[in-house]
């Protein structure tokens, strides 16, 4: 089965008319939204076909309230990564030698492709530390990392497999700046400005982290996925490559280029995803897993670190946003609540 073919059944049809969609209920948003505030959240907005059926901040925050989002930071540059498809920059099964020349001699490293990258089963060890501020260049160090299992064969979560795609893609621009492009071609057409950016010394930018949104301007992202690469009317990312983003690999099958999928649903093992990736990686169990298993197979999540959510659902055509603080908190419990499950 491709990877293209697999990839639409995960995303679904979503050119179906609305009245074939289930509604969100309020009401149900409401519970959901209790208990996201019993578990420190402060934003809880739902929105169905186009409009927004529930909104809610707690202890005073308001709707242009930003908040770090964290890991969902890297959805944006998976995003990027097939506006650079478009534009023939690059593809999907390069290989990163063919452009990290520094690779071209080590037998192994030289196998490791661009989709491999993105969906961080390339085998370059994770690298948590490139998160500091202390690194002067994080580029230089990323693509310096040893491999630790042979590329495909493990999923390992971390911030490495960005930064190298972010050098890939420095060096594919020809002097152009890896910013302006996510700008230009991700975040102007979503109306997002006024961004803040973790960069190191040398001015390069982390990709794993660092964004600061709204929950509306977070919702932007749930609404050019609902759109399969259309955002109000703008084709930012072909239908046809844009599914490429939510094929799973056989390392882990619930991740795609940087969204995570609940495509085993509803017969898999569901896990709380933060709670594996606080593991070290050779402990994590990733065969077979799932989000929430009542909430549709064609959900697709981006996530950040203390329970920040963007839940999309092409079969409702719906899409979710949580925002929190570090607290225990259930996903799959959230999801029930919303979805009267």
């Amino acid at each position: 089965m491709t990877a293209r073919f697999v990839a639409l059944l995960v995303l679904g049809s979503i050119a179906a008319s609305a009245s074939s969609f289930a509604d969100i209920q309020p009401g149900n948003c409401a519970r959901a939204a209790k208990y996201s505030d019993s578990r420190r959240g402060f934003s809880v907005l739902v929105m169905q076909n186009g409009r927004t059926v529930f909104e809610h901040y707690a202890n005073g925050g308001g709707a242009d309230l930003r908040c770090k989002i964290f890991s969902g930071t890297k959805s944006f540059w998976g995003i990027a990564a097939l506006c650079a498809v478009r534009d023939g920059l690059i593809s999907l099964d390069d290989r990163v030698a063919d452009t990290i020349t520094e690779w071209k001699n080590d037998p192994r490293k030289s196998q490791i492709t661009i989709r491999q990258l993105l969906n961080q089963t390339d085998g370059i060890e994770p690298a948590p530390h490139l998160h500091s501020e202390s690194i002067r260049d994080r580029d230089a160090a990323a693509i310096q990392l040893p491999l630790v299992a042979a590329p495909g064969s493990v999923f390992a979560y971390g911030p490495s497999h960005l930064q190298i795609f972010a050098e890939l893609l420095r060096r594919k621009l020809n002097g152009r700046s890896t910013i302006s492009y996510l700008e230009a071609n991700v975040l102007s057409p979503l109306n997002l400005t006024s961004l803040e950016w973790k960069k190191d010394g040398r001015g390069n930018p982390l990709p794993a982290s660092g964004f600061e949104l709204s929950a509306r301007e977070w919702a932007r992202l749930g609404e050019l996925v609902l759109g399969r690469g259309n955002y109000h009317g703008k084709q930012i990312v072909p239908a046809n490559l844009f599914t490429q983003g939510f094929a799973g690999s056989s390392a882990n099958s619930s991740y795609g280029l940087t969204f995570w999928l609940n495509r085993n649903a509803p017969h898999a093992r569901e896990i709380d995803i933060e709670k594996e990736l606080d593991l070290k990686w050779q402990r994590a169990r990733w065969i077979d897993i799932c989000v929430c298993k009542p909430a549709p197979p064609d959900m697709v999540v981006a996530l950040g670190s203390n329970y920040q959510r963007l839940f999309i659902i092409p079969s409702l055509n719906a899409l979710i946003v949580r925002q929190g603080m570090s607290a225990k908190f259930s996903d799959a419990y959230f999801l029930r609540l919303v979805l009267g499950r």
